[in-house]
């Protein structure tokens, strides 16, 4: 059941270098100085320890990016009020920075807080974004991921990662004992739970858009089931009514579907649901095994991978089930495939002699590019700005743990969770 997984160009803006790979693009330098506030007296310092707070999260997490490198903010650079809108440039260029984010945070009567960004071209002396937004008086941290977003999304074009969650199965325990519990976090790792009890054997939990619920595969039968989990209402039920064997589910780019793997007799196949329920609908009828399904970001396509042809190769074909086609050609066994948010790669599992590897192909099976050396690697899931894998690394001594990697070619960075852990998936942003 394991091997089925059950089995810039930059928008005007200069740049500056830092430690690359050869032939990469120099990160962009951004300032990041402290956010300052309107608010005034002891109500205002406090504004200003909150707002140092915000701009410590900011830079933490561009510095996790490629493209994007930040100055150390220092307190130093305090600034007042109105250069927030109204930036002194000639000062963040003397520094080195080709781009800057501003900002204030400013209390309520309501007793929450108003936090405001705007990212700043120093080179052309022009505002290139802007974003406000109402925040609970704890919720400094979200607001953070947010400008960091806004910044990053304005230097690169692609959407930040950083207001995203990302699901797992958390592994603990030895031998006959060991649990496994579906879990959620945010991907800087804070706000970390679990959402099954550990009682039966979890795997593959695969996050709908804004992370509002989780479908994932539950063996509390004793055989796979697909389960669908509501985040807020904590409602859990099976996709499909009886005890057909279901595994390998994927939410459509919308929400409304699940396309995912059942299997009668010695044949698995794909079909797709309602996610809100209903009868499922049968999209492959080839012998043998085909599963992990992953829709295209537009939902008019699904890749899969199918051992249809004597052994696990990926497969492309509509949403309806017409137009099957073959794209993996590259010697070895493909799986777990994954469509990029911005629909350009989809990344795999590649299985030789060498063991297992995370590469990238392009949906015309052209590109093909292997991005880790193994020998444990498997389960890719992008970031939601198809720039960042992050998977399932395998170590000497068997146990798991999680891992994301640039497509930059940079070396992959271990991601920190409280436990071992498997089958990850990476949200998109939230609203």
């Amino acid at each position: 059941m394991k091997r089925t997984a059950i089995s810039l160009l930059l928008l005007g803006l200069g740049t500056a270098a830092q430690a690359q790979q050869p032939g990469q693009p120099a990160a962009t330098v951004i300032a990041v100085p402290p956010l300052t506030s309107p608010t005034s007296g002891s109500r205002g310092n406090e504004m200003l320890a909150v707002g140092w707070q915000v701009t410590e999260q900011i830079e933490t997490d561009l510095r996790q990016t490629a493209e994007v490198m930040p100055l150390k903010p220092n307190r130093d650079d305090y600034y007042a009020y109105p250069e927030v809108t109204a930036p002194t440039f000639s000062k963040w260029r003397a520094k080195g920075a080709k781009a800057l984010v501003t900002g204030f945070v400013q209390s309520r009567s309501d007793g929450r807080l108003t936090v405001g960004c705007y990212v700043y071209d120093l080179d052309k002396g022009r505002e290139l974004a802007r974003k406000g937004f109402v925040i609970g008086p704890n919720d400094w941290r979200r607001a953070a991921h947010k400008c960091s977003g806004l910044a990053y999304t304005a230097i690169t074009g692609a959407p930040g990662m950083f207001d995203t969650m990302v699901a797992y199965v958390a592994e603990s325990g030895v031998g006959d004992g060991r649990s496994r519990r579906v879990a959620i976090m945010g991907s800087d790792g804070h706000n970390h739970r679990y959402l099954t009890s550990g009682d039966a054997m979890v795997l593959t939990p695969r996050l709908g858009p804004r992370a509002a619920r989780v479908a994932y595969v539950s063996f509390a039968g004793g055989k796979p089931s697909v389960h669908l989990l509501d985040l807020e209402s904590k409602h859990d039920r099976p996709l499909l009514p009886g005890d057909a064997m279901t595994f390998a589910p994927r939410f459509s780019p919308d929400g409304s579907r699940i396309a995912f793997s059942m299997m009668i007799g010695a044949n698995s196949d794909i079909y797709v649901a309602n996610s809100g329920g209903g009868p499922p609908r049968r999209l492959t009828t080839a012998p043998g095994v085909d599963t992990d399904p992953s829709f295209s970001p537009d939902g008019s396509k699904i890749v899969f991978e199918s051992d249809r042809g004597g052994s696990q190769q990926l497969y492309v074909m509509n949403a309806d089930g017409t137009g099957q086609r073959r794209i993996s050609f590259g010697g070895g066994w493909y799986a777990s495939p994954t469509w990029s948010p911005d629909g350009e790669w989809i990344a795999f599992t590649r299985r030789g002699q060498d063991g297992r590897r995370i590469g990238i192909v392009r949906p015309d099976g052209t590109g093909e590019r292997i991005l880790t050396n193994g020998p444990g690697d498997e389960g890719p899931g992008w970031a939601a700005s198809s720039r960042e894998i992050l998977f399932q690394r395998i170590g000497p001594t068997g146990r798991s743990a999680l891992a994301r990697i640039a497509l930059d070619g940079s070396a992959p960075r271990p991601m920190t969770i409280p436990q071992d852990g498997s089958d990850p998936d990476w949200s998109g942003v939230m609203d």
